[in-house]
């Protein structure tokens, strides 16, 4: 498919008729023999005076070359373009960022799967949270993996799978035995300011207390509310367990409360993959799409033509007188 971008111009394709009907005619004044006896050499001889004038002679050939050449010159301007087939871009309008306890007490085996059997809380975690991912596809998701310290595992991107593989490669006390929930969320905060998407969401878990942080977590807290992050917290640990291994649920919800999110506790996969699914439907995945025709410029093809039919007529003229006396 062929398009014109300036088609407007071709408004001017009468111009050299117009000025060839309208303008005078060229005139040039050469050099002749003054004759003191001319009126009465004329009247004897019978001559009929006219005036001295000469123009140019086109010929039909050189007229139709020539109107092909402007012709082709107006197609250079009007810029014409090949259109290639439709291409369609999705940009993705929320980032999402997984921060995941592996802490040493995420090794416990006492968290309910789906058969009601324990199993180890980390294994169950990533089950559930490889489905969530499925789910998101179009978002563009990070992970970072806390204990001691906190890690990103997985930068933003749109590629999932990567995303979830390295999830599943994750294991108990990579990043250390102690939790570091401040530090977490400041290292997702950091992880957003390389970002220009404005919605961001946070979905921290956890099943222990703060026990290694360098920044507060209320104050990592404050700070990711300071900069547009919505943070879900999910608790998946032991509410009356005691010392590092005790969940403060009342923490968690607090700290997400201050971003405008909410705290959740499950107790079993089932609820932790209702938590996922409810977080799910509260962001829904969302797009915007781009839609572009790719364009190839072809108007230096008709400048080329125009300006190789001008060198032809140029050659084929060369020398040859054109001009004719006026009758």
């Amino acid at each position: 498919m062929f398009e014109l971008t300036h088609p407007w111009v071709f408004v001017l394709l009468p111009l050299p008729w117009l000025v060839r009907l309208l303008a005078p005619a060229f005139r040039q004044r050469d050099d002749a023999l003054r004759l003191p006896f001319f009126a009465a050499l004329t009247e004897r001889t019978g001559a009929v005076v006219r005036d001295g004038a000469t123009v140019v002679a086109h010929k039909r050939r050189a007229l139709l070359v020539g109107a092909v050449i402007w012709a082709l010159g107006l197609l250079a301007l009007a810029e014409p373009v090949r259109l290639g087939p439709p291409q369609e871009i999705t940009k993705a309008t929320r980032d999402v960022i997984l921060a995941i306890d592996i802490s040493g007490s995420m090794d416990a085996v006492d968290f309910p799967g789906a058969d009601g059997a324990p199993q180890q809380r980390l294994a169950a975690v990533q089950d559930v949270v490889a489905e969530f991912l499925e789910k998101r596809q179009g978002d563009r998701v990070s992970l970072i993996v806390f204990g001691s310290r906190a890690y990103v595992q997985a930068p933003l991107t749109e590629d999932l799978d990567t995303v979830e593989a390295l999830l599943g490669q994750t294991q108990v006390g990579m990043a250390g035995p102690h939790t570091a929930l401040g530090d977490a969320i400041g290292l997702a905060i950091h992880s957003f300011e390389a970002s220009e998407i404005e919605e961001r969401l946070l979905i921290l878990l956890s099943d222990g207390n703060d026990t290694a942080s360098r920044m507060s977590p209320v104050n990592a807290a404050e700070i990711a509310s300071d900069k547009g992050v919505t943070m879900f917290a999910i608790g998946v640990g032991d509410p009356e367990g005691t010392g590092e291994d005790r969940l403060d649920m009342d923490a968690l919800s607090d700290l997400a409360q201050r971003t405008g999110g909410e705290g959740f506790f499950a107790a079993d996969s089932a609820a932790l993959e209702a938590i996922y699914n409810e977080i799910d439907a509260q962001t829904p995945r969302d797009q915007d799409t781009l839609s572009w025709r790719p364009r190839e410029p072809l108007g230096h093809y008709a400048l080329m033509g125009a300006v190789a039919l001008g060198m032809v007529l140029m050659l084929a003229f060369w020398g040859r007188g054109m001009r004719r006396p006026v009758r």
